[in-house]
């Protein structure tokens, strides 16, 4: 009977030391940040602003690329993945990975860019040149400035050839006069100012703001723990958006944006054009992988 009672006594104080309810645990991953230290270290103050906010154990998911966290979602290792627009196309054909929340990327666009003083002065004068763009399959470097010289009439690979050097190697091209002109995003133009004050360099088109990065989730995630995600961004906008960006210079590119919770895929139909206007029809592979 003694040893009953003490049993009874044991398993209740086990009852009342134990949380009522464990935190639920989701699985992240981000497509442009390379293994477990450099996620702790760019993600690590989000990561637990996030938990505190949202009621919800975040447990970090190291990728080597896009390719990686693609697969890592088929396979159920990932829940929710934050990547960029060119990739969001890839996952929705392959897995019908779902938009959550956007991640707004302020003065996000891709433009043309040659030499000031230089023989090019409209992008008329880029027919038969070739165009520099920066890494493959890039929205910013790649997509969107294609897009933006589709937009102005040239057709890609037909009108110019497209080449794919390295930003600094592309700008000493640039001044040899072996390339006509060179795609990148607004951010890189400021870096290679900053870096080559002495070269004069224009920009000659523009294109729109490009559809923002996001996180995404698997169709795997329940709905109620998508809708949780959601409601935390849009309730702690602010408080999460400080988190991610502070003491991280990688992070910085979300400098001044804001969470965007009624994301839906057709904001991403302008990048689906940019896949057709390169050549690609078919959405289930990453460019140049």
């Amino acid at each position: 009977m003694l040893k009953s009672i003490l049993a009874a006594a044991a398993m209740m104080a086990t009852a009342i030391a134990a949380p009522a309810h464990a935190a639920e645990t989701i699985r992240f991953a981000v497509t442009d940040v390379d293994g477990l230290e450099a996620l702790q270290r760019e993600f690590g103050p989000f990561k637990a602003a996030f938990e505190e906010k949202s009621g919800l154990a975040v447990e970090f998911f190291p990728v080597s690329g896009r390719t990686a966290a693609v697969e890592a979602m088929a396979a159920d290792q990932v829940d929710f993945v934050l990547t960029g627009p060119a990739e969001y196309i890839v996952f929705r054909s392959r897995l019908g990975a779902e938009p959550v929340v956007g991640w707004q990327r302020p003065d996000y666009f891709a433009q043309i860019v040659v030499l000031a003083d230089g023989p090019i002065q409209s992008v008329a004068d880029l027919k038969g040149k070739t165009i520099s763009f920066g890494e493959i399959g890039s929205t910013s470097q790649h997509l969107g400035p294609a897009q933006t010289l589709k937009d102005f009439g040239l057709v890609y690979n037909t009108d110019y050839t497209p080449a794919f050097v390295k930003r600094n190697v592309a700008v000493e091209a640039l001044k040899r006069g072996d390339l006509g002109a060179i795609g990148m995003n607004f951010t890189h133009l400021q870096t290679i100012r900053e870096k080559m004050p002495d070269v004069g360099l224009k920009v000659i088109a523009r294109g729109p703001d490009l559809p923002n990065d996001l996180l995404l989730a698997s169709p795997k995630v329940a709905p109620e723990v998508v809708a949780k995600v959601r409601q935390a961004f849009l309730d702690h906008g602010a408080e999460l958006m400080k988190s991610v960006v502070e003491n991280t210079d990688d992070n910085r590119k979300y400098m001044g944006g804001v969470f965007l919770p009624t994301v839906t895929d057709s904001d991403y139909e302008y990048v689906r054009a940019m896949y057709t206007t390169i050549g690609i029809t078919e959405f289930n592979e990453f460019v140049g992988e």
